[in-house]
């Protein structure tokens, strides 16, 4: 079952969500930007209208920024998930197959055996 009880719920949270509350620090910015590019005959309510218009650009900024982190974020994880599903086959593969290189030691043995076998046998 949803959370939302009826349509008007869903569409009054998306409403919030798009509405979200702005920092006083991304507002003295807006306002210090708008302020600066003021021209001489410009009303405070268009200078009010340019800082909104950079708080918007500002917010949508953060939004972007935030997104990436994100997208960055979940590489990282998954790129080392990766490195350890690698490790962990490979530790698997060594533990498994221990007997590969188990030949190596024998097959010497054996043949310096044979070859001190040939010798005695050709010295007298």
């Amino acid at each position: 079952m949803s959370k939302y009880k009826s349509h008007q719920q869903v569409k009054n949270h998306q409403q919030s969500k798009s509405h979200q509350q702005v920092s006083t620090e991304t507002v003295n910015d807006a306002m210090k930007v708008a302020k600066a590019t003021q021209k001489p005959n410009q009303s405070k309510e268009q200078t009010k209208l340019i800082a909104q218009g950079i708080q918007k650009g500002i917010a949508e900024y953060k939004k972007q920024q935030k997104n990436k982190m994100r997208e960055q974020d979940k590489l990282k994880k998954k790129i080392a998930r990766s490195k350890k599903n690698d490790k962990n086959r490979e530790e698997k593969a060594e533990t498994n197959n221990p007997c590969k290189n188990n030949w190596l030691p024998w097959g010497l043995l054996i043949l310096s055996w044979l070859g001190m076998a040939v010798f005695v046998v050709a010295t007298k």
